[in-house]
């Protein structure tokens, strides 16, 4: 009795395994989205830089040239939201071939500029004040959320096609998604690097003065989809 019992649940263990095992058909495929929007927002990085030998005559001089700066942004209208110190400094450099040393303060400031249009009078207002670096610019668009759903939905389209394609010479139909896997990147915008040397310079420049170009929003997914 126990001995058919034993053989009973084996070959109850191996029918089940032997259903597990079976394979499902199916196909995986990757698809792509992608969106391509010119920006409407621009982060600006500044900075204030002053050096001599006394460090709290520079630190001074560094934060008279920042409040000018704050007042100027404030008076152009942009929220407190919008504009942040990003780092403060103050330290001591030597020349060692003159065999002194200075004091060097900095001070850098980012802006989110939600209106693109007013970049060049926004620098040229801020040149004013008495920057003396523009560190780099950032572009970005208001809506980026809205571009990544159209992505998002491009890619698992794109990939849906793919799978058609494939199994369309073999007379089966592309059923349910079973898996779908998010491969994207994180976006990265480099910003563009143009430093202001001179406030002369600056004041001379042509009022078209950005190359904004486009922002690309690209989704990576992988799926896989039952076969009929």
């Amino acid at each position: 009795m126990k001995k058919s019992i034993i053989i009973l649940f084996t070959l109850l263990a191996t029918s089940m395994n032997a259903q597990e095992n079976k394979l499902v058909p199916q196909i995986s495929v990757s698809g792509e989205g992608k969106v391509k929007v010119a920006p409407d927002q621009v982060v600006i990085n500044l900075g204030v830089q002053n050096t001599g030998k006394d460090a709290a005559e520079v630190k001074k001089m560094n934060d008279e040239t920042v409040d000018k700066v704050v007042k100027y942004i404030k008076k152009f209208g942009i929220p407190t939201s919008d504009f942040q110190t990003t780092n403060v400094s103050l330290y001591k450099s030597y020349d060692y071939e003159k065999k002194k040393h200075n004091f060097q303060a900095s001070q850098s400031i980012t802006i989110t500029l939600k209106d693109i249009k007013k970049y060049d009078e926004l620098m040229m207002g801020l040149v004013d004040t008495g920057i003396n670096n523009i560190n780099g610019v950032e572009f970005k668009s208001s809506k980026i959320e809205e571009h990544k759903v159209t992505a998002r939905k491009q890619a698992i389209l794109d990939a849906k096609k793919k799978a058609e394609d494939f199994v369309s010479v073999l007379n089966q139909k592309v059923g349910k998604a079973i898996l779908i896997t998010d491969n994207s990147q994180p976006m990265y915008q480099p910003p563009m690097y143009r430093n202001v040397m001179m406030k002369a310079e600056a004041m001379d420049a042509i009022p078209e003065t950005l190359a904004i170009g486009e922002i690309e929003i690209i989704t990576n997914v992988n799926v896989s989809f039952l076969l009929e």
